[in-house]
């Protein structure tokens, strides 16, 4: 008797790998690009960070995790899950044909099994999911401090290194398969220049990730205060807009003439 959920699979095997692929570019891979690119923005200032993550929790404190539900958690898990099938249903062969396309190969899936661990440490360790199990250190209103500290010890930082240049290939790679599996370059050609492309991202991409890393280490220090300074002022200033903001409506809901009410004539006489 068939197991049925080898034959689901089997039988649906051509939509399921099409979406694997598909979301391995989004919406995970737009995530991880975006991701890089706000933590890369330390680089400019500890205010430009904290205005961008700012900016991310200005959805709402309700909505926010439901958007990173629908749109991050479930499809990486989606992502992870058939990918390790597929691991699961094949072996490595450079032993036996020792040429580029095998090393990417298993490259690809060493990264991919090596970022998915990385993502859940990261989660656990950042991420407020993680205060439970002692983690959630990143603070949203004092982003660069709280990120710095969490990974000012040496074997954090190599970890986190490690993480994101894995992310980063298993992404970047991931574009040149993607390409071949949607056959949108079938030719030796179209694909040494998709190469080429996916090259420069993960290079892009992984100089976006270290440089991030390298400003956090850099708070240290004077520069830690300073950092810790600025996000108070940012955090007084947001606090002072909202207040501003809630008084002013309750302000002109009390001098608001109910509906039907008789207006004063301002004019004289």
């Amino acid at each position: 008797m068939s197991d049925p959920a080898e034959s689901f699979l089997a039988r649906h095997q051509f939509l399921i790998y099409r979406l694997f692929s598909l979301s391995g570019l989004v919406p995970v891979g737009a995530f991880l690009v975006v991701h890089l690119l706000t933590n890369a923005s330390i680089l400019a200032g500890p205010g430009t960070f904290q205005s961008r993550v700012d900016l991310i929790h200005s959805i709402g404190e309700r909505v926010l995790p439901i958007v990173e539900w629908a749109f991050i958690f479930l499809p990486m898990l989606f992502h992870a899950t058939v990918g390790f099938v597929i691991i699961a249903n094949g072996l490595p062969n450079v032993g036996s044909y020792p040429y580029v396309g095998n090393v990417r190969y298993t490259l690809q899936r060493a990264t991919g099994m090596i970022a998915f661990v990385f993502i859940i440490g990261h989660v656990i360790h950042l991420h407020w999911m993680g205060k439970p199990l002692g983690g959630g250190q990143f603070d949203p209103h004092a982003a660069s401090s709280s990120a710095a500290v969490a990974i000012q010890p040496a074997l954090a930082s190599a970890l986190y290194a490690i993480g994101v240049l894995c992310a980063v290939f298993h992404f970047a790679n991931g574009l040149w398969t993607l390409g071949i599996t949607w056959g949108l370059w079938t030719s030796p050609a179209a694909m040494r220049r998709a190469n080429a492309v996916s090259i420069v991202v993960g290079v892009a991409l992984a100089a976006a990730g270290l440089g991030s890393l390298a400003g956090l280490q850099g708070l240290r220090g004077q520069k830690l205060d300073d950092a810790r300074a600025i996000e108070a002022n940012m955090h007084e200033d947001r606090e002072a807009r909202e207040r501003l903001l809630h008084g002013g409506d309750r302000a002109t809901s009390a001098v608001r003439p109910a509906v039907g009410a008789p207006v004063a004539d301002s004019r004289g006489g």
